[in-house]
């Protein structure tokens, strides 16, 4: 995490525990149209365009206040989507039973097959001894194990 987005987390955490959501994500890229900070939020049943709007507001008024990002920039709040990020052990606890890709940091064959890879989807099977635990859904099947230090991204995959 680059150290503007963390002094920016820093910032909001408390707005976001403030207002009972919770903070999923944190993104500050340069784009086409310029700098964008999108804050991706979520609380448990949802979260909709009310708790956007006033989540928006007070990081507006933060943000220009603690002047910690200085380029001009759009800020977004919205919610995480179907296919929500995973950061923390907690959202491997919390979507356990659900469908989700694992992308390692380097190719590995944490299941013994001879196969180095690096994409993993399956089913999260949660938290065991620290680590994140999933249920793969190839043929082969078979449950693979990792460090969420070597996580280099996860999401749930929306099925339909």
């Amino acid at each position: 995490m680059s150290c503007v987005v963390e002094k920016i987390e820093q910032l909001l955490l408390p707005v976001v525990e403030d207002l009972n959501l919770e903070l999923v994500d944190i993104e500050y890229q340069r784009e086409e149209r310029g700098w964008v900070l999108r804050v991706y939020l979520d609380r448990d049943g949802g979260i909709n365009l009310d708790h956007c709007a006033e989540a928006s507001r007070e990081f507006s008024t933060l943000l220009d206040v603690e002047n910690i990002v200085d380029t001009v920039y759009n800020l977004e709040v919205s919610s995480p989507g179907l296919e929500r990020p995973l950061k923390k052990i907690a959202d491997f606890e919390r979507f356990s039973g659900q469908p989700a890709k694992i992308k390692s940091c380097r190719a590995c064959d944490p299941d013994g097959r001879g196969q180095n890879r690096k994409i993993f989807t399956g089913v999260l099977r949660g938290v065991r001894d620290g680590r994140v635990v999933m249920l793969q859904s190839d043929k082969k099947g078979g449950e693979v194990v990792f460090d969420l230090k070597d996580i280099d991204k996860a999401n749930l995959v929306f099925e339909f």
